[in-house]
């Protein structure tokens, strides 16, 4: 097997002195996986890659950096402590944070380009600088004071940004700065995306520049009727009261209006978004040549999706596409414009996989650009001139990530050509014109490795090779490091489910060991990859446990069948293909069935509370981190995504809650939840606690002072997981390893 192979080919430049993996070690300052990027972009002219990088001492704090394509070399643009030396962030910033996923990080978090290539815009905590490339030490302060959400305009005449609930821009020429919304504050927000939007929907912005820079499509948003959730944020030397507009499943949610505004004159007009004022406006555009914007409209019951073109000149519209589903019509960011025609590319899930399609603009199919038994994942560049369509799939193996190109006529549609070729997870990212992307490669073995590569995928360079020579930070363990094997199992419907297993350290075939089953179990998730990066994975294994995963139905990046199996009824399906796998597992000689236990975060928490309830007779012990517990409880789109409301799916709800099944929960059980979670709210545990406690069910209990959804931050990472270590050893009891 070439994962074998690779391994021993490793073994041979290992330094003397392995080391064990430790969590210490793990959640540490320095970065395990060698010196990674994010952020990745290339300049307008071609001349740059840029992207954001941890710096020696401290993995989580992020400077700028540059790859020059003309000498290939690279060096750091911007340093983000010379920027701003000691950061404080507004809440609002902290709440961008949190939804993203990167409260964790510090630095320079996000950056992009003006048009010509010739200066970057950078945010930092709350301050906007203009950076020259030809002068990159002599950083310009454009704007301050909590600044959100910077953007330079299309035609590089403008910068623009959310301050105080309002949008404003700075005239490039004259350093004028103009406000262009003037009603934003306490519950009227501008220009901003409302919390489940950017929680659920995956909108980062709340306003859209015109390609021509001549107007801004932007959102305003009223929280007036969205309940209030009193909630109290505990910290380690104070308690909070916090009053969150927080739309439970079944509640109102924000009020939305979509308007238009000139950047010059600041006069605003209103779009109308329909007769029913209860519907999602999940994402807006404009045509390339700034004529018509158009936004796409999800009905409240998401089950079907419009994309409305608006006339920027007399605001008639009309619906260029419907899309509907007896569950759910997904959203995506798919939608790209051609410049040098009158048309489009959309994807859909019609046919029940993901695929593109070419439209007029007036809203013609003309034809499909993608078919066949596979799906894509999303659309990475549009090369008009070559006629050709980049994208990620699963296409050749579901747990990898390849990047393809198709042709935009149709020709290929049901033949696309893979251009990245290593086994494993590709992340692309094109150039605007798609004549060079930047490859990010990984495998269970190989840390992330990032190149520079034409559209058919040859070399050009390595931005960082990241060999796992004796230099790497990860060699000293890599003599420990333990394959991860891949497999498949049959649903109870015939479905393939595919799982991953990491065998301990020192496996002996003959021996009965304990598992660690790590768990999400939820939509839009994958679980099982074959990537790299879960050193706890490695970590339980090195400690003496099997450690299996396995996606459920439900999951992601899977044709519609897969992912709509749970339909108004969570946790049903998902419980039955685990237990598949515990079932699966416990007739491997190597594993004893009577210790398994299983960990999940979140929907994960979920799964290991349904899955305790259900199966205590089959799962020894569990560890909840942060879980939903009813889902009435959680937020609107995401799940009545899945379940509708409570008005319409009673019993659904009923049943998928913890409570109709906690009677079963007899196994060991350690509860984890941070105190001041907006997300999955507090509540969902302090609930659980009181069924526990009215069945005189014992279990363990941890919360973390002031911690979000994530728990981010080193040291609270590092204790969460010494707890679910100690928790799984104290009950399952692994050998001891030397």
């Amino acid at each position: 097997m070439r994962l074998i192979l690779s391994l021993l080919a490793l073994a041979a430049v290992l330094p003397a002195s392995a080391e064990r993996l430790t969590l210490d070690r793990i959640y540490g300052d320095q970065a395990l996986a060698g010196a990674g990027v994010r952020s990745l972009k290339v300049s307008p002219d071609g001349a740059r890659v840029t992207f954001l990088r941890g710096r020696d001492d401290n993995q989580y704090q992020l400077d700028l950096w540059e790859f020059n394509m003309k000498d290939k070399t690279q060096h750091r643009l911007v340093d983000s402590k010379t920027l701003v030396p000691e950061e404080n962030l507004s809440d609002a910033e902290k709440a961008k944070r949190e939804r993203e996923r990167t409260a964790s990080l510090k630095g320079i978090l996000s950056y992009s380009w003006s048009p010509d290539g010739k200066q970057l815009l950078v945010p930092i905590a709350g301050n906007l600088y203009l950076i020259d490339t030809a002068k990159p030490d002599s950083a310009r302060l454009v704007a301050s004071g909590a600044v959100l959400d910077p953007k330079i305009s299309p035609q590089g005449r403008y910068v623009s940004f959310v301050r105080n609930q309002n949008l404003f821009v700075i005239d490039l020429s004259t350093g004028k700065e103009r406000q262009l919304t003037t009603d934003g504050g306490g519950l009227v927000h501008n220009g901003e995306a409302e919390f489940i939007a950017q929680e659920e929907m995956g909108q980062r912005t709340g306003y859209y520049w015109a390609p021509d820079d001549s107007a801004i499509a932007y959102k305003r948003y009223d929280e007036s009727p969205v309940p209030v959730a009193r909630r109290f944020e505990i910290y380690a030397d104070r308690t909070d009261v916090v009053e969150q507009r927080y739309p439970a499943a079944g509640d109102p949610n924000v009020t939305v209006q979509l308007k238009i505004v000139s950047p010059v004159s600041g006069d605003t007009r209103d779009v109308d978004l329909g007769s029913n004022p209860d519907i999602y406006l999940v994402r807006a555009d404009w045509s390339a040549n700034s004529k018509a914007l158009l936004f796409q409209r999800q009905s409240r019951d998401q089950k079907t999706l419009e994309l409305v073109s608006v006339d920027a000149a007399s605001l008639k519209q009309r619906v260029l596409i419907t899309e509907t589903s007896d569950t759910w019509t997904t959203i995506h960011d798919d939608l790209r414009f051609l410049k040098n025609r009158d048309a489009f590319i959309w994807s859909s899930e019609r046919s029940g996989r993901n695929h593109l399609y070419l439209y007029s603009l007036d809203g013609k199919l003309l034809h499909a650009i993608s078919k066949g038994d596979w799906g894509i994942d999303n659309v990475l560049a549009v090369d008009e001139k070559a006629g050709k369509v980049y994208i990620s799939s699963n296409r050749d193996a579901v747990v990898d990530k390849q990047t393809y190109v198709l042709a935009l006529n149709g020709s290929t549609a049901d033949k696309p050509k893979r251009i990245t070729q290593g086994d494993g997870w590709h992340d692309a990212s094109f150039s605007r014109n798609g004549e060079v992307f930047v490859d990010t490669y990984s495998n269970p073995s190989t840390p992330p490795q990032v190149s520079i590569r034409r559209p058919d995928g040859s070399m050009v360079d390595w931005l960082e090779h990241n060999e796992l020579n004796d230099k790497h930070p990860y060699a000293k363990y890599q003599a420990d490091h333990l394959p991860t094997e891949f497999g498949t199992l049959p649903a109870k419907d015939g479905q393939t489910l595919h799982y991953s297993i990491i065998k301990p350290y020192k496996f002996d075939a003959s021996k009965r060991y304990p598992v660690y089953l790590s768990t999400y179990g939820g939509p839009h998730s994958q679980h099982v990859a074959r990537k790299w990066g879960n050193y706890f994975d490695q970590y339980m294994a090195q400690q003496g446990f099997v450690v299996f995963r396995l996606d459920n139905r439900g999951s992601s990046r899977r044709e519609r069948a897969f992912t709509d199996a749970n339909y108004k009824r969570l946790g049903t399906v998902e419980v039955e293909d685990q237990l598949a796998g515990i079932e699966w597992l416990g007739k491997q000689s190597y594993v004893d069935a009577k210790r398994i236990g299983v960990f999940g975060w979140s929907y994960g928490g979920f799964m290991t509370l349904r899955l305790l309830s259900q199966a205590s007779d089959k799962i020894a012990m569990g560890v909840s981190v942060a879980p939903v517990t009813d889902w009435k409880l959680y937020d609107t789109h995401y799940t009545e995504q899945f379940m509708s409301t409570p008005k319409d799916n009673p019993e659904g709800y009923k049943q998928s809650s913890i409570y109709a099944h906690v009677d079963g929960l007899k196994s060991p059980l350690l509860l984890v939840h941070g105190m001041a979670d907006d997300n999955v709210l507090f509540t969902n545990t302090t609930r659980m606690i009181d069924a526990l406690v009215k069945r005189n069910v014992h279990f363990e209990l941890m919360t973390y002072p002031g911690a979000k959804h994530g728990i981010s931050g080193t040291t609270s990472q590092r204790h969460v997981y010494g707890n679910i270590e100690a928790f799984f050893k104290k009950n399952l009891k692994p050998d001891t390893i030397q």
